[in-house]
C-alpha cells in the first residue's frame, strides 16, 4: 500500500471551516492543486463536506475536509450546517477561513469549538488582496495565533498556508500509537487468524488485518497468517510457541480452544479498541452487558457504510450472541458512517465496531460523549468475547485493561468506591482533551 493509498483513518484530518463564500473551496483547490471543490461567486455552493486525501510532505498522508458554511439559512441550510458540525468531531487540525478585516462573533464561535476540543487551529485571512492591511484581532493576539494572509483564487500565500499546517500539526501524528508492535519484540512471531468469508472478498483482506501485518513488519517482528481451521496444525509445527495469537472475533471460540493457555490471545477488534479509541473505557463498558434485561435498548454503531451480508457480524451475529446471553429479546438499532446521536439517553448500551476507517479523535469523541451521558460503550470484539465467556482470556495481552476490569467488577459488587469520569481514559489526558 503506497502512501497515496493510506486509508482515511490513518490520515491527519484537516477540517476547513468558515462563513459561506469566504473562499474555503478556493483555498482547498489551491493547496491540493486540483479543482476538488466547486468554486462560485454564489454563497452556499458547497452543500456537503468535500473530502480530499493527499500527501502533504513532509507531514505525510492527510485528509482535507471542505465544509459548508455554518451561517447557511433555511431548512436546507440547517441540514448543511449539521453536516458541518459533525466534522468538528473528527478534525485533528482545524482551519478557520475568513475574509481579511471581517472577524466577528461567528469566527469566535468556530474558534471556541476548536479550543474546547483542544484541537490546533490555523487562521487564514483570505482575499487579502482586497484589503491594504488587515486590522489586528485582539483575541488572536492574546492566543498568540498569527493569521496567514492568502488570496487563494490567485494562488497567493499558499506556501505560507502549507507551512502553517506543518507547524500546527499535532506532534503525536507522526508518532502514531502502535497496533500490536508493543506486544511483541523484534524477531518474535505473531499468528494472525484470518477467516476467509463473505466479508473478505476474493483477493483481499480486511483493513485491520492488513494494517496489523504492516505494524508487525515495522516492529521487526514476524507474522504467520492462517485460517481458523489451520491454527492448531500451524502451532504444532512451530519449534517454539508464538508470542501472540490474534483472531477475527467471529472465530474466537475455536481459536481459544486451539491456542495453548500460556499463549496470549486477543482479536483484531480489541486491538483496534486500543489503537483507535480507549480500551480501558470500553472494557468497563462491556461489563454493563450483565445489566441487560429483556427489552433493553442497544445501539450498534459502525464507522463504515457497507452492504450487510447474510451473516453480518453487527446485524446478525452479535445480536444473536447477546440475545442468547441475556435470555430475552433486545431492541437493537443500527447506525453507520458519521451519523451518531447527540442524545444517547434512550440506549442502555452502545456497541461500536473497531473504527478502522476513523481517525482516533473521532472515536475518542464518541467514547467521551457516551461517558458524559452515563451510557456504557463497548466494542465488537470485547462484547463477543464477553458473551462467549472468554473475556478475561481475550484481555490477557493487556495487563492494565485486566486490572481495570477487575477493579470495575469490584466496584459493581460494592467493594470499592466509584471512579471519577476520567477513569479509564489515557492517564495524561483530561476528559476535555479527548474530543
Amino acid at each position: 500500500m503506497g502512501l497515496t493509498d493510506a486509508p482515511r483513518g490513518m490520515r491527519l484530518h484537516i477540517g476547513i471551516f468558515g462563513r459561506r463564500n469566504v473562499g474555503k473551496s478556493s483555498l482547498l483547490n489551491a493547496i491540493t492543486r486540483q479543482d476538488v471543490s466547486i468554486v462560485s461567486d454564489f454563497a452556499g455552493t458547497t452543500t456537503d463536506p468535500v473530502e480530499k486525501p493527499m500527501e502533504l510532505l513532509p507531514l505525510g498522508p492527510v485528509l482535507f475536509i471542505d465544509t459548508a458554511g455554518i451561517d447557511d439559512v433555511g431548512v436546507l441550510g440547517e441540514l448543511r450546517a449539521k453536516k458541518t458540525t459533525q466534522v468538528f468531531d473528527r478534525t485533528d487540525l482545524g482551519v478557520l477561513v475568513t475574509e481579511a478585516g471581517s472577524w466577528g462573533e461567528y469566527e469566535d464561535g468556530i474558534l471556541d469549538e476548536f479550543l474546547e476540543r483542544k484541537a490546533p487551529v490555523v487562521v487564514v485571512f483570505n482575499k487579502s488582496d482586497l484589503v491594504s492591511k488587515p486590522a489586528p484581532v485582539k483575541r488572536l493576539q492574546d492566543l498568540k495565533i498569527t493569521p496567514v494572509l492568502t488570496a487563494a483564487s490567485e494562488g497567493r500565500g499558499v506556501l505560507d498556508f502549507r507551512q502553517a499546517l506543518l507547524d500546527a500539526a499535532p506532534p503525536d501524528f507522526i508518532d502514531n500509537p502502535t497496533i500490536l508492535g508493543d506486544l511483541v519484540n523484534s524477531g518474535d512471531l505473531a499468528v494472525l487468524v484470518v477467516p476467509i468469508d463473505k466479508e473478505a472478498p476474493r483477493g483481499r483482506l480486511i483493513l485491520p488485518q492488513v494494517q496489523s501485518i504492516r505494524d508487525l513488519m515495522d516492529s521487526d517482528a514476524m507474522a504467520l497468517v492462517v485460517k481458523e481451521r489451520e491454527l492448531k496444525n500451524a502451532i504444532d509445527r512451530l519449534k517454539r510457541p508464538p508470542k501472540l495469537v490474534v483472531t477475527d472475533s467471529q472465530a474466537f471460540l475455536k481459536v481459544a480452544a486451539d491456542t495453548p493457555p500460556d499463549v496470549p490471545l486477543t482479536s483484531f477488534s480489541i486491538l483496534f479498541s486500543r489503537f483507535k479509541g480507549d480500551l480501558t473505557s470500553q472494557v468497563e463498558g462491556t461489563l454493563a452487558v450483565d445489566d441487560l434485561k429483556s427489552g433493553a435498548r442497544i445501539l450498534i454503531a459502525e464507522a463504515c457504510s457497507h452492504h450487510p451480508i447474510a451473516e453480518d457480524i453487527g446485524r446478525v451475529k452479535i445480536p444473536r450472541w447477546l440475545t442468547q446471553y441475556v435470555g430475552g429479546k433486545l431492541n437493537i438499532e443500527h447506525m453507520q458512517g458519521h451519523d451518531f446521536p447527540d442524545d444517547l439517553s434512550r440506549w442502555d448500551l452502545v456497541i461500536h465496531c473497531g473504527a478502522c476507517t476513523f481517525n482516533r479523535r473521532a472515536m475518542l469523541g464518541r467514547i467521551l460523549r457516551c461517558r458524559q451521558q452515563g451510557v456504557p460503550i463497548t466494542n465488537y470484539g470485547l462484547v463477543i468475547a464477553f458473551s462467549l465467556g472468554i473475556f478475561e482470556r481475550a484481555l490477557q495481552p493487556f495487563p492494565a485493561a485486566l486490572e481495570a476490569m477487575r477493579a470495575a467488577q469490584a466496584r459493581r459488587a460494592g467493594h470499592a468506591p466509584a471512579e471519577p469520569v476520567t477513569a479509564g481514559l489515557p492517564p495524561d489526558a483530561a476528559v476535555d482533551d479527548l474530543c
